[in-house]
């Protein structure tokens, strides 16, 4: 699993760059539901959800854009970890 450390905290690089392929795309710049899916299947990818991906989870919903139904579906699946 490869890093990113930005401001002195470790992220998860692969998460990140999925939040930044989904918002820099053909789209309209923001996180859509069936992107937020993708996180959540990409952070669930191993036996659970390590510190790191939740960290990383939160600083996503914290700096990229979404949609509105995409942050109602973010919050609730976030909510369940």
């Amino acid at each position: 699993m490869a890093y990113v450390t930005i401001d002195g905290v470790q992220y998860e690089k692969e998460l990140l760059e999925l939040a930044k392929h989904h918002t820099t795309g053909r789209g309209e710049g923001n996180l859509a539901k069936d992107e937020v899916e993708d996180l959540f299947k990409s952070a669930n990818d191993g036996p659970g959800i390590t510190d790191t991906e939740l960290r990383t989870l939160r600083y996503i919903r914290e700096t990229f854009p979404f949609t509105d139904a995409a942050a109602d579906l973010f919050d609730a699946e976030f909510a369940k970890l």
